[in-house]
């Protein structure tokens, strides 16, 4: 039985990483050919920063996965905030049950009811080029919003509120009290949130495909209009830098998560002791 599970956990990790690892390994082909390897090269990784037009829809996409992660992040946590604040029962399970209704919905419904309310909007306003970086802008906050409110809401609940009671009683305004007690407390959900919010946007086609214009194109849709004719190789490059990135951040955000837990414990093991 243990060999039949390892296998069984093998073989699904198998199949998740088996097309990352075909892309990293063919970025590096130098024949530019999925048929054959016929050698180690950094030739595509030189092509890719030749192409003004790759770099970009690649500086787009990174503008909008940052402007609109930290956007989601801020109006997330004051709404985890207002959720986890309020004492009406009924009031808290319809926000929570509104937030989260964009992550149950297909990605082409909220795409299409994005359209529609962007150039219903310019319409009545008298703009005729409604969709643009504004639109996506707006679009990548709102789906990222209820994944920042699902990661920040739980660390709102796990908090002891002795402690929010204690700093406003030693003398904290409500708004020291959430800097400088709450927040620390909360941060590793706000970092997951944020992160999630990063990836999440950053690789995003449907809704972005029906929120955009000609003039402002984000890396999926680059891509996407390669397929009409051929992918080049450059993107295979291209994505390995960012799985490596990614990887990065996100190693980065484990480490600080498990050194902020750590420094956590020691805090509360100080206090228990001097209470004690």
């Amino acid at each position: 039985m243990k060999f039949l599970s390892k296998f069984y956990i093998g073989l699904i990790f198998l199949i998740l990483y088996a097309p990352i690892l075909v892309v990293i390994i063919f970025s590096f082909n130098s024949s530019g050919s999925l048929s054959s390897f016929s050698g180690f090269s950094l030739y595509w990784y030189r092509e890719l920063f030749r192409d003004g037009e790759a770099l970009k829809a690649l500086k787009n996409s990174l503008f909008l996965a940052v402007t609109s992660s930290v956007l989601a992040t801020l109006i997330g946590t004051l709404a985890a905030f207002s959720i986890s604040r309020s004492k009406n029962k009924y009031y808290k399970r319809l926000a929570e049950g509104v937030s989260n209704i964009p992550m149950m919905n297909p990605d082409i419904v909220t795409g299409v009811s994005m359209m529609l309310l962007f150039v219903g909007v310019g319409t009545i306003i008298g703009v005729s080029d409604t969709l643009g970086m504004w639109t996506m802008l707006m679009a990548h906050t709102t789906f990222n919003l209820p994944y920042a409110i699902l990661q920040i809401l739980p660390r709102f609940r796990q908090m002891d509120k002795s402690l929010t009671e204690a700093a406003l009683d030693l003398g904290c305004t409500p708004a020291q009290t959430f800097f400088r007690v709450e927040l620390p407390y909360i941060m590793p959900g706000v970092i997951s949130g944020l992160m999630m919010g990063f990836t999440l946007s950053l690789d995003d086609f449907v809704i972005s495909h029906f929120v955009s214009s000609p003039d402002f194109k984000t890396l999926p849709l680059y891509i996407y209009n390669q397929t009409a004719h051929e992918v080049k190789f450059s993107m295979y490059a291209l994505c390995t830098l960012m799985i490596v990135v990614i990887l990065i951040l996100l190693i980065a955000v484990n480490v600080a998560g498990s050194a902020g837990e750590s420094r956590q414990r020691k805090k509360e093991k100080k206090t228990t002791g001097v209470s004690k």
